[in-house]
């Protein structure tokens, strides 16, 4: 499969990942608003229906893109148009870095933002310490859920959501995890707040982009 370039338009495409081709979706800022960076969103848990379609994945996606930033949202292998099957977050990771390998050859001056929301979050730290990420997004991080003990902070600015009133992941979980980090990141508590965000997905638009507007990248040079 040739390597498609940076697309000028949103839309799909398809690129090569270690377990086959891997379905992306290209979102561009509006014409006069970008910024030098590209954030990369991941998926919550495939057996659970995760996809890049998921609506906390298109809303985190579309708060970054009213700040500037392209967006590359994808489907994990085995999911949506994606080849290969669910490797239990192994090969998730390394599809992850097969997405942000391709963002940094084609835009080497772009600052690089990663995001995610529940297993997403957990695969996005995962991949966090093999690139220069610059912005790191974990939407309802899985912790009791997935092995977090050898899970390291970002090298960079970190911003947390947990809803108060998840149901599938324990919020207290995440706060004591966070309390035992060396580093901590910013943590939003929404309150009552289930782990999809059901009619809050406005309110947590604005606290991706409250949270992370001091770091932005500068303008785009055209």
């Amino acid at each position: 499969m040739s390597i498609p370039a940076f697309p000028d338009e949103s839309g799909p495409l398809y690129l090569a990942g270690p377990a086959g081709r891997l379905e992306l979706m290209v979102d561009l800022p509006e014409p006069g608003t970008e910024r030098a960076g590209v954030a990369v969103i991941c998926h919550p848990n495939p057996p659970d229906g995760g996809t890049l379609h998921n609506k906390v994945v298109t809303m985190t996606g579309r708060a970054l893109n009213e700040l500037g930033l392209a967006v590359v949202r994808f489907n994990f292998r085995g999911v949506g148009q994606s080849e290969g099957s669910f490797d239990q977050g192994r090969g998730e990771v390394l599809d992850l870095l097969a997405v942000t390998d391709w963002v940094r050859r084609q835009r080497p001056d772009d600052q690089l933002w990663l995001a995610g929301f529940s297993f997403g979050s957990w695969v996005a730290l995962q991949g966090a310490r093999q690139v220069p990420v610059k912005q790191m997004i974990s939407i309802a991080p899985p912790v009791g859920l997935r092995a977090f003990d050898g899970v390291l902070p970002p090298p960079c600015p970190w911003l947390v959501v947990m809803g108060e009133a998840d149901d599938i992941v324990d919020p207290q979980k995440v706060y004591d995890w966070i309390d035992s980090l060396p580093q901590k990141p910013a943590l939003v508590r929404m309150p009552d707040t289930g782990h999809f965000f059901h009619r809050r997905l406005m309110d947590l638009r604005g606290a991706i982009k409250n949270g992370v507007r001091r770091n932005l990248p500068p303008p785009r040079k055209s």
